[in-house]
């Protein structure tokens, strides 16, 4: 099962937390970033979740990187990071530093692969050559992320530079794996633009994803990706694999009528969707 963006600063959504419960005795649940946007968040979670599934397995969001002005921590960048990789491991959770674990339920055996990759501004619109332009273009239409100003890259220069050094940490990880095997790839971001392309507002893609993921999917022999993010939950196929987008999203949205309340989504074995 995969869910992400439990954003459970929001009662609504703690309540909707506190009602998952598996399929099975066997279930293992992968949640694909933005639990909250504190480390109590995430341990209220854990704590919750990883009494019910066989497996938790964990990937950080940008919501969860955040550093609030009122946080006691005051834990930046990387440093904050790892604060959430040990709170994970404290409860048995695997986390992109930890080794990939293998399903091997029906559809297996498959590489469960929790991926940290960030975002890099590749995801511009056709008018922005540059990072400075899209930038540009987003604040002139009032479409700016809230990483700009809560998520630090410390030590890093830049967010993209840290993108840089994570997918290449990664890329390496994954081609370490066996070439026998299929994965199921984990990230909070989409790991192609294509579900970008449904956003409302196109300059907010630049704060989704990276350009150099592009062919994960293919050259890692992906079974599934899971992701999301956009907070539009959803069935895609990229060159005949399966995208699923798991995210709970914020009350008002998912309130909204004619929205799929389909969380958690299975991810094996396959369910057959209409959407």
């Amino acid at each position: 099962m995969g869910i992400s963006d439990l954003h459970v600063a929001f009662p609504e959504n703690r309540r909707i937390v506190e009602e998952l419960y598996p399929e099975s005795p066997a279930d293992w649940l992968v949640i694909a970033g933005d639990v909250g946007e504190s480390p109590e968040d995430l341990r209220w979670v854990l704590q919750l979740l990883t009494r019910r599934y066989a497996t938790v397995i964990w990937a950080p969001g940008n919501h969860d990187l955040w550093t609030l002005r009122d946080d006691p921590r005051g834990l930046r960048g990387e440093a904050r990071y790892r604060l959430l990789v040990e709170i994970c491991r404290s409860f048995g959770v695997h986390t992109p530093e930890d080794p990939y674990p293998v399903w091997s339920g029906p559809g297996g055996p498959l590489v469960v692969a929790p991926l940290f990759l960030l975002y890099d501004y590749s995801f511009r619109t056709p008018s922005a050559v540059t990072k400075e332009q899209a930038l540009e273009e987003a604040y002139a239409a009032g479409v700016v992320c809230s990483d700009e100003f809560l998520l630090h890259p410390d030590p890093y220069p830049s967010r993209e530079a840290w993108c840089r050094a994570r997918v290449s940490h990664t890329e390496g990880r994954l081609a370490a794996c066996d070439p026998e095997l299929r994965t199921v790839l984990v990230n909070h971001f989409p790991l192609v633009r294509n579900p970008t392309r449904v956003l409302r507002h196109p300059e907010f893609a630049q704060w989704c994803g990276t350009a150099l993921t592009a062919d994960w999917h293919v050259r890692f022999r992906a079974a599934a990706v899971v992701y999301g993010h956009l907070h539009i939950p959803r069935t895609t196929w990229h060159d005949g694999v399966r995208f699923e987008e798991v995210s709970v999203g914020y009350p008002r949205e998912w309130r909204t009528p004619g929205h799929p309340r389909s969380v958690p989504r299975r991810i094996f074995p396959a369910a057959v969707r209409g959407d």
